[in-house]
């Protein structure tokens, strides 16, 4: 029957739909797990959105310490926080985040169980995000120029 490789590909976007750096992860890894994040967040600054997987006070302080202010929604069971409403409006924005992961998936065909290799799945998963990349139409966010220095990654 051949071989399965489950994996999560974790990405980080800019507005523009254009991916910074993504890292491969086994699949029953945690979203918050401290290595993928560290090699994710690689020369990256700012501000970063992500979802409500990611919610974790130690990956919080963790970025932090490196410039870096992690904004996540709230679970039901958690308390309100505060938030600027700039960050309440471009969280959700996130939906740009999933477009991609949509088109990767779809277009890219990233998403299959057809692998008989590693080094199959390997490059299969490269020959999408690099076929992306090279996509003339992308999804993105229109910000102006001003707001565009705040704003660093999407998860």
């Amino acid at each position: 029957m051949g071989w399965f490789y489950g994996f999560k590909l974790h990405l980080i976007i800019n507005e523009k739909g254009e991916i910074l750096n993504f890292s491969l992860s086994k699949g029953n890894v945690d979203d918050r797990n401290r290595t993928v994040i560290e090699e994710l967040c690689k020369n990256v600054g700012g501000k970063i959105f992500a979802d409500k997987g990611y919610i974790s006070q130690s990956l919080h302080e963790f970025l932090f310490a490196q410039d870096i202010q992690l904004i996540t929604g709230i679970k039901k069971n958690m308390k309100n926080k505060l938030v600027n409403i700039y960050d309440k409006i471009m969280l959700r924005k996130r939906a740009v985040i999933e477009t991609v992961n949509d088109q990767l998936k779809n277009i890219a065909q990233v998403e299959h169980s057809r692998h008989r290799s590693f080094m199959n799945f390997l490059i299969n998963t490269l020959a999408a995000i690099t076929a992306y990349s090279f996509a003339e139409k992308k999804p993105s966010i229109n910000l102006p120029n001003q707001d565009r220095q705040l704003v660093n990654g999407l998860f």
